[in-house]
């Protein structure tokens, strides 16, 4: 520790609880600028390098995106999601999990009508989800993944193999809040030292005590990887690292431009033959122009009638299905 801390002592730390989840944590006396320095790390790590669980997601028969419709639904399925992502879950496995909701009551659902396997908890049963109307059957499959930070759909989207699956932002942190702020301490004739105060608010998957545990263990770590021997990196491993990323580089820009994604629904197909698409696993234009007469007629529910109206569409669009 710091050389003054032998003139003011051993930092001591005090909480003040709000609960399990939320907590201030206060750590005093220490040396001017420590307050700032152990502040803002925690912080970071706090807000960034937990890990946790959300859903990544979801499959709803006849629906290929987000900005969909459901009938009888009174939401959006972007609402929906928004919903979804509100849930506080806790999972015990590293393997995803796949968790249903299947209901035809009317009124509101909420995360407790969800069917959740014994791997995987939901903390806000009450949480809003939907509400239906009178007769309407409602069928998601959703897939819950833990995970770290942040990611965003679109950077999954070229792992995802299945078709049918909307993507999610994925935020698996279960820190919802952290502050801190420095005060001004003295002990004796010392009056310049920091007293560093840090609020943590978690969503109940991790009490703030143990996510600040977690967040100190983690630097940790790190800090005492420079007390290892032999840390020093040689120019060769420096020069070998610079060549893979260059290959790495030109791999990256000699690979085609992604595919750009048109949704079906702007052709104005019937709700039968729009369906028939989806549920096949088409849902872009894209898709569709490359599909075969035959590979449509083997779609279930799909007939002439919608064959032509798909022909035509697609005239329309100076576009035509890929020769048998």
């Amino acid at each position: 520790m710091h050389q003054i801390q032998e003139e003011i002592g051993i930092p001591k730390i005090k909480t003040e609880s709000f609960g399990e989840n939320h907590a201030i944590f206060s750590m005093g006396p220490l040396p001017t600028g420590y307050g700032v320095t152990l502040g803002n790390a925690l912080r970071r790590v706090l807000l960034s390098s937990l890990p946790g669980a959300c859903i990544t997601g979801i499959k709803i028969p006849g629906i290929a995106h987000e900005y969909s419709a459901i009938k009888g639904v009174k939401e959006s399925v972007l609402d929906i999601i928004l919903n979804l992502k509100l849930l506080h879950i806790k999972k015990e496995t590293k393997d995803p999990s796949i968790i249903t909701l299947e209901t035809s009551k009317s009124g509101e659902i909420k995360a407790k009508d969800i069917k959740c396997p014994s791997e995987v908890e939901i903390l806000n049963p009450d949480q809003y989800i939907c509400n239906l109307e009178k007769g309407t059957k409602l069928a998601i499959e959703m897939r819950v993944e833990k995970g770290v930070g942040y990611i965003p759909a679109n950077i999954r989207q070229k792992d995802e193999t299945d078709t049918r699956i909307v993507l999610i932002d994925a935020i698996y942190s279960p820190v919802k809040k952290v502050r801190y702020d420095i005060e001004a301490t003295r002990v004796g004739q010392s009056t310049n030292l920091d007293r560093l105060n840090l609020e943590i608010e978690t969503n109940g998957t991790i009490t703030a005590e143990d996510a600040l545990k977690f967040a100190s263990n983690l630097l940790q770590s790190y800090f005492n990887l420079f007390n290892m021997e032999n840390i020093m990196v040689e120019e060769n491993y420096m020069s070998d690292i610079k060549s893979i990323l260059e290959r790495e580089k030109a791999e990256e820009a000699s690979k085609p431009n992604q595919e750009s994604y048109t949704p079906i629904e702007i052709l104005g197909f019937s709700p039968r033959t729009l369906n028939a698409l989806i549920n096949g696993g088409i849902g872009s234009i894209e898709q569709l122009s490359k599909c075969t007469e035959s590979k449509l007629s083997n779609l279930r529910g799909f007939g002439k009638k919608a064959l032509t109206e798909v022909k035509s569409a697609l005239n329309k669009k100076g576009l035509t299905l890929t020769e048998d």
